[in-house]
Formats: C-alpha cells, sequence, structure tokens
C-alpha cells in the first residue's frame, strides 16, 4: 500500500472533478487520503467558479472581438481622496489571456493586487495617464479623471478599436462603451483597474515620504483622522486639492 504522502502529492495534481471522483484511492480510508481528496475537491471547485466568474466578465470583450483586434479598458483611481492625483489606466489584453480572480481592484488585497499588476504589466499594453491637485481643482474631479482617461488612451503604443470605459464617456477620439461597475464586470476594466490603484499608491507611499506628518502611505489621501490632524498642524502640501474640504476651509483660515 502507497504511503499517505506519496497519495497526497498525487491527489494534488488532479485538475477536474472527473479525476476526483474516479480516483481509486476513494476506497482507500485512511483520514490522510480522505482529507487529500476532500482538499483538493474544493481547491478544483473554487478554481472553476473563479474560471467560471473570468468568462461571464468577458462578455462585453467577446461582442466586440469579431471586429475589434484591440479592445482597451480604461478605469481611474482617487476620485475621492483630498490630496493626491487622479491616476487612470487603459490595458489592451492580449489574445487568450486568462487570470482567474481579476475583478474590480477594491475587491482584491494588496498582496493580490501587486501580484496581478506584475503579470497585467508583463503580457498587455498598458497606458496610464495622471491628472495633478492642480488640474483637479481648475477643472473639478469628474472633468480631471476624464482628461486622466484620455492620456492613458494616447499613451497607449498600440492604437486600441474601442474602449470600455468605466461608467462614463471620456471622448479619446475611440468608439467607447460605458459600463456601469465595469471594474466588475469586463475583465478589462477590471485590469485597468488594477493598474490605476497600484500606481497610484506607489505614488501615495512616495508622498509619504516627501512629506511626513499626513499618514499618506495608509491613507492614500483621504480625510482620516490622523490625516486631517495632520493638515491641520502642518497646513496643506502641493498636492492637496484646495477645492475639497476640508482643505479649502483649511487654506481660507490660513
Amino acid at each position: 500500500m502507497k504511503p499517505v504522502r506519496e497519495i497526497t502529492a498525487e491527489i494534488a495534481g488532479f485538475s477536474t472533478p472527473q479525476e476526483i471522483e474516479n480516483c481509486i484511492y476513494k476506497e482507500d480510508g485512511r483520514k490522510g487520503v480522505t482529507d487529500a481528496l476532500d482538499r483538493q475537491k474544493r481547491r478544483i471547485e473554487k478554481e472553476q467558479v473563479l474560471l467560471d466568474k473570468y468568462e461571464e466578465m468577458r462578455r462585453f470583450e467577446r461582442e466586440l472581438e469579431p471586429g475589434c483586434s484591440y479592445i482597451a479598458g480604461v478605469d481611474e483611481a482617487g476620485r475621492g481622496p483630498i490630496a493626491g492625483e487622479v491616476v487612470a489606466a487603459a490595458v489592451i489584453l492580449p489574445a487568450g489571456f486568462l487570470l482567474p480572480g481579476l475583478d474590480d481592484s477594491k475587491k482584491l488585497s494588496a498582496k493580490k493586487r501587486e501580484a496581478f499588476r506584475e503579470i497585467i504589466m508583463r503580457e498587455a499594453h498598458v497606458g496610464i495617464g495622471i491628472a495633478d491637485a492642480g488640474e483637479i481643482d481648475a477643472l473639478n474631479i469628474y472633468e480631471a479623471s476624464r482628461l486622466a482617461m484620455q492620456r492613458a488612451v494616447e499613451s497607449l503604443t498600440v492604437g486600441p478599436d474601442h474602449l470600455l470605459v468605466d461608467a462614463m464617456t471620456i471622448d479619446a477620439g475611440v468608439e467607447e462603451t460605458s459600463i456601469i461597475k465595469g471594474d466588475a464586470n469586463s475583465v478589462s476594466i477590471a485590469a485597468a483597474s488594477v493598474i490605476a490603484k497600484t500606481t497610484r499608491d506607489r505614488m501615495m507611499a512616495e508622498y509619504d515620504m516627501l512629506y511626513p506628518g499626513y499618514h499618506f502611505l495608509s491613507n492614500k489621501g483621504y480625510g482620516t483622522k490622523e490625516h486631517l490632524a495632520g493638515l491641520e498642524k502642518l497646513g496643506a502640501t502641493p498636492i492637496h486639492r484646495r477645492t475639497f474640504e476640508p482643505v479649502k476651509s483649511l487654506v481660507l483660515k490660513h
């Protein structure tokens, strides 16, 4: 009889429910073998759920693919903070790209976002666009977000045939489709969401070192208690949005 350790290693290589179902080790009553089968079955079922969701999130891309070779997902990060840029990304995923678990960046852990970022940056065409605090104050956050998105599309090294944009239109000179909650319903927009979010988070980490006392590393520019305390004590920095409260009132007070 094979040792449990050898059988467990063999079971770990199973990749389909059929392999579990037809496995000769199902008759092995040892707890270690039974646990290994149950564990692998759950793993396969979880992976299948992620694959099914990924395919569902490809429905917009599939509809366009017969006539479009380069479909770019476009999304932004940083509308809500009171400090820092709004950052947008445009991502064209290659044919056959598969990344189960890809989702709206807000639903992913920081570790998972960074892991996905590495894959997307390596395999996809990526463009990044930024609108700074001065442009946000001059234009308003909605128009600044559109500007950042336009810049992201313009920075792509491959011209897209069609844009899939998260919940807005950006008039970038390319046919586009606006998708409500696009980062949760399109793999291309989800990929752009990951790139935009991780890019902005890295920028805020740099600002945390440049402007100590505001806790930008942890709050990413949002108006947390610690951030507001730093703002009251130290005043506004060049990256603070002066048309956003409470920055606006603080600047007027001083």
